[in-house]
């Protein structure tokens, strides 16, 4: 039986999925009644473990999105960590997202979930996750701890998944985009092409995205205006990534820390290398709005 613990106040609704990844199965608006996905929901009737990318969101830790299959050279080592999802050959989005969290508090309101990676390799770390709804808002506190012997850069960001895109607007500006090859890894920055520009509501592109902004300064907001929903998004951090795949039912807007394969592009931008011990916390502010 899947474990579905509640977070509830008088406009938001939340489950999370300790053991999936320490996930989110959904976030709703209340109003009149009636609870309305702001997030893509896992179906109330999925009682086995689903795949992560069946939730609603996810952590991303000690990085995001695809590393290189060679790895990562740091301080004089090679570190190679091992391809971890079935037909892709980099290792994608750490391995948070494939552990069963522990339960450190459970109230109405907020949750503490923790994560214990000693023997990882060849990243060790420690991690907290703290959901806690605040009026209109889920706050979600993402924090970890180098629990290795030596230095090493760290990087952190959230993958929620949003509903309904032929119907979304999307408002989100950046200074830059990544463009990638046909390994999905960042070959150039470029400016932003009309097409894929969002410094205001703009409607997603129809043939699809899969790509790292830059320059973002932590604010986003989707609407649905047929749906009567908004959703904010508020972030410490300077990347995002939009992830639409053409005819799908579902979007992906990621705030992250750090471009797709910042292990191996130039200075590492975004990356925090921290010392045996050190821990690098991030912030993100889901708040839904009646249109």
């Amino acid at each position: 039986m899947l474990e579905r613990l509640l977070l509830r106040n008088d406009r938001l609704l939340a489950e999370v999925v300790p053991t999936v990844g320490g996930g989110l199965a959904r976030l709703d608006w209340l109003s009149d009644g009636e609870a309305r996905p702001l997030l893509r929901a896992l179906p109330a009737e999925v009682t086995e473990p689903p795949l992560p990318g069946q939730l609603a969101c996810f952590p991303l830790v000690p990085w995001s999105n695809r590393m290189h299959p060679s790895g990562f050279g740091f301080d004089g080592r090679q570190y190679v960590p091992a391809p971890n999802r079935a037909g892709e050959p980099c290792p994608i989005h750490g391995d948070g997202w494939q552990q069963a969290w522990r339960v450190a508090s459970h109230l109405d309101t907020s949750l503490v979930l923790t994560l214990d990676r000693w023997d990882a390799h060849p990243i060790a770390y420690t991690a907290e996750l703290h959901y806690t709804l605040a009026d209109d808002a889920l706050v979600v506190e993402l924090c970890v701890r180098n629990a290795g012997s030596r230095a090493l850069p760290f990087g952190l960001g959230l993958h929620p998944w949003m509903p309904d895109p032929q119907g979304a607007r999307l408002e989100a500006g950046a200074h830059g985009v990544w463009m990638a090859g046909l390994d999905k890894l960042p070959q150039a920055r470029q400016d932003i092409p009309p097409q894929w520009r969002f410094d205001g509501p703009s409607p997603l592109p129809r043939d699809g995205v899969d790509n790292v902004f830059e320059g973002w300064h932590g604010a986003a907001r989707i609407t649905w205006p047929e749906r009567g929903l908004a959703l904010e998004v508020q972030a410490d951090m300077d990347y995002y990534i939009l992830y639409v795949p053409p005819g799908r039912d579902f979007f992906c807007f990621e705030p992250v820390d750090h471009p797709i394969n910042a292990h191996n592009l130039p200075g590492q931008p975004g990356l925090t290398v921290l010392a045996p011990g050190a821990t690098l916390r991030r912030r993100c502010v889901f708040r839904g709005a009646a249109l």
